[in-house]
């Protein structure tokens, strides 16, 4: 394996599923890698905690790299995440890289483990071959990306940049835009009773089933909210539950929600509008007590301008590679949508297909890897 490679499976070998998943164990093994990483080649580091410890799970910290520039009035943000989600279902060792035909194996491989390595390798060249890039480079790596946006949330609170590049597989397209999420519960409220007397309860599925369908339904006008770069909007049911055993009539059953945003959708209008779906529902059937929840997660829709000067950097990069730089959206949320409203021009690029993240056998073409890594490096000596 070349350096490269090797730190990417380095990376793979350790267990970093988000603390938040029933088994994980956090992202502190990870993060003493890459301390020791930028340690080794005399590179300064220091931690930001993000998340306080709980139980036996320690302080989950962001780590930051800064490599320093002739102007150090200016800074460049290379921002990648170290977690990743749960393994469970996995169809192969998660921790166990392997190489298969230029593809490489394993939990985190894609996302985005890929872009960490390649961010890494790119700022340590700069370093080992003495070149002084135009302005300060800082590299992030940072937590809890896959839960809650904690880390990249505490990032945006203490740290300053004139541009952002957020590792995510891109397929090594440069995304100047991606859809946001949001996420609620609705909860329906019936009444119990014996299921040979069904007559004298109130049964909560039925009632949420009925609010489920009419959100499929309303499906199809989504489609035609069409934007350039992301497609329609949309909505899914991803998750409900509800009684107690198979001969009660059901008093309760709670479903989740998840909305993908377009960037002219603003979150009140959204949830008002599924508001006023449910109440059309009870008009029509009188006993129904179905209620929406407060959010859980709300992460707005995100775009940088075409003129910003990180895209320019990004274009150029990729014209001088051969490789295609037209700009791109992506459907998934990811840590630029943070930087973007902490007022950072940010763009998304990575290498591998997020078709192939989460997914039982996850995997990164190691070509586009190295691609990435010098993607990254063009970037810090280009942008001033």
């Amino acid at each position: 394996m070349n350096a490269l490679t090797a730190t990417l499976a380095d990376l793979i070998r350790i267990n970093s599923v988000n603390a938040f998943y029933e088994d994980g164990p956090g992202e502190s093994e990870l993060s003493h890698y890459v301390e020791r990483f930028f340690a080794d080649r005399g590179i300064e580091t220091w931690r930001q905690d993000a998340i306080d410890a709980t139980g036996a799970i320690p302080a989950r910290s962001n780590v930051i790299a800064r490599l320093p520039g002739r102007n150090s009035n200016r800074r460049i943000l290379l921002e990648a995440h170290m977690d990743t989600v749960s393994v469970q279902g996995m169809a192969i060792p998660p921790f166990e890289p392997s190489v298969q035909n230029g593809l490489m194996y394993g939990r985190g491989a894609c996302d985005t483990k890929a872009g960490l390595a390649g961010m890494m390798h790119a700022v340590a060249s700069l370093k080992e071959n003495r070149v002084v890039p135009p302005c300060d480079v800082l590299l992030a790596a940072v937590v809890d990306e896959e839960y809650s946006f904690q880390g990249v949330t505490r990032l945006c609170k203490e740290l300053r940049a004139d541009a952002a590049i957020v590792a995510e597989p891109t397929e090594l397209r440069v995304a100047i835009a991606s859809k946001g999420v949001l996420r609620w519960r609705v909860t329906a409220h019936g009444k119990s009773a014996h299921s040979s007397k069904v007559h004298l309860g109130t049964n909560a599925i039925y009632h949420l089933a009925r609010v489920a369908l009419a959100f499929e339904l309303d499906n199809t006008m989504l489609a035609e909210s069409n934007h350039p770069l992301l497609g329609p909007a949309s909505c899914n049911v991803g998750k409900i539950h509800g009684g107690v055993q198979v001969n009660f009539v059901p008093d309760h059953c709670v479903m989740e929600i998840d909305r993908r945003l377009l960037p002219h959708e603003s979150v009140s209008e959204v949830l008002e509008h599924y508001q006023d779906l449910i109440l059309s529902l009870k008009q029509q059937v009188p006993d129904m007590d179905v209620r929406m929840e407060e959010p859980m997660l709300v992460d707005e829709a995100w775009t940088v301008s075409t003129d910003s000067a990180i895209v320019g950097v990004a274009r150029r990069a990729l014209s001088e590679m051969r490789e295609n730089n037209e700009p791109i959206g992506v459907p998934f949320g990811s840590d630029a949508s943070k930087l973007g409203r902490a007022g950072i021009p940010t763009i998304i690029f990575g290498p591998g297909s997020i078709d192939q993240a989460h997914a039982a056998v996850e995997y990164v073409d190691l070509q586009q890897v190295a691609k990435a890594s010098e993607f990254y490096r063009r970037c810090a000596l280009d942008f001033s």
